[in-house]
């Protein structure tokens, strides 16, 4: 009798499973193998910090015999997030990643120069988002609900920690995230640009005005107690693994997120 999939904590022995899930969803949802010559990159990026640095804000999406075919990575804080990648993290990949001195040129390059800039998470218009998070489940895995059932265990595990809200960064052309998100009830919100994606965000109030190339959403609390009793939906999900990828970052537990007054999750 074959098992049914469930959503775990995440364990050291899943990590080549979610640098494999990761490079297979980075280009716009997309496997990223053909786009870089060197793929490893992302997870280093999207993945690996996150489940090094904050491994109990890690969930995987497990196929019922162990192995992990999804997942939702989270940080509570990411200013605090963005110093220990510095400090931590980045030592320990720098040198198989070094920094070239011209301006980036090819997807790798490019990648490269966002590995050696964490600051760049650290965006004052999502001070009262402070956390954020990246999902992405193989593509034979999206589309039975189980996007909604990561996000809602994160989301319950940010509550549990009294986090007011989440913002996460999605790349625009990856269509059917946005759809999802749209679903679950996440609002724009205005950032800078960020590049070629948007920032999204669950937060008290909606927000107005978009910067030209990304944007943020928002929801009012009230609205996420829906998250945790609707029923399971089919939802579409091609998620990036970056979330400032987010901007991007992931749920188990009664509370709901609180928010202050009239105030952004990273993929």
């Amino acid at each position: 009798m074959t098992s049914p999939a469930v959503i775990r904590r995440y364990r050291p022995g899943d990590r080549a499973a979610l640098d494999d899930i990761c490079i297979r969803t980075a280009h716009n949802g997309l496997d990223a193998r053909p786009v870089y010559a060197d793929p490893t990159i992302l997870p280093a990026i999207f993945a690996q910090p996150y489940v090094e640095l904050e491994p109990e804000l890690a969930f995987v999406l497990d196929d019922g015999q162990g192995q992990a075919v999804g997942y939702i990575l989270g940080v509570a804080d990411t200013p605090r997030f963005a110093a220990e990648f510095r400090t931590k993290w980045l030592p320990l990949v720098a040198d198989r990643y070094p920094e070239g001195s011209a301006a980036p040129g090819t997807p790798d390059e490019l990648m490269i120069r966002l590995l050696h800039d964490p600051e760049r998470m650290i965006v004052p218009e999502l001070a009262a988002y402070p956390a954020h998070l990246h999902i992405d489940l193989l593509p034979e895995w999206q589309g039975r609900g189980h996007g909604r059932e990561l996000m809602r265990t994160l989301l319950a595990a940010l509550a549990d920690r009294g986090v007011p809200a989440v913002h996460l960064v999605m790349a625009t052309a990856n269509v059917p995230a946005r759809a999802f998100y749209d679903r679950l009830g996440f609002r724009e919100i205005p950032v800078p640009d960020l590049g070629r994606s948007r920032a999204w965000g669950v937060r008290p109030e909606i927000s107005t005005g978009r910067s030209p190339s990304s944007i943020t959403m928002a929801i009012k609390v009230r609205r996420l107690s829906n998250l945790y009793t609707r029923s399971k939906g089919e939802e579409p999900w091609s998620g990036r693994c970056g979330s400032m990828r987010s901007a991007g970052p992931r749920c188990c537990g009664s509370k709901r997120l609180r928010s202050a007054s009239p105030a952004r999750a990273n993929c």
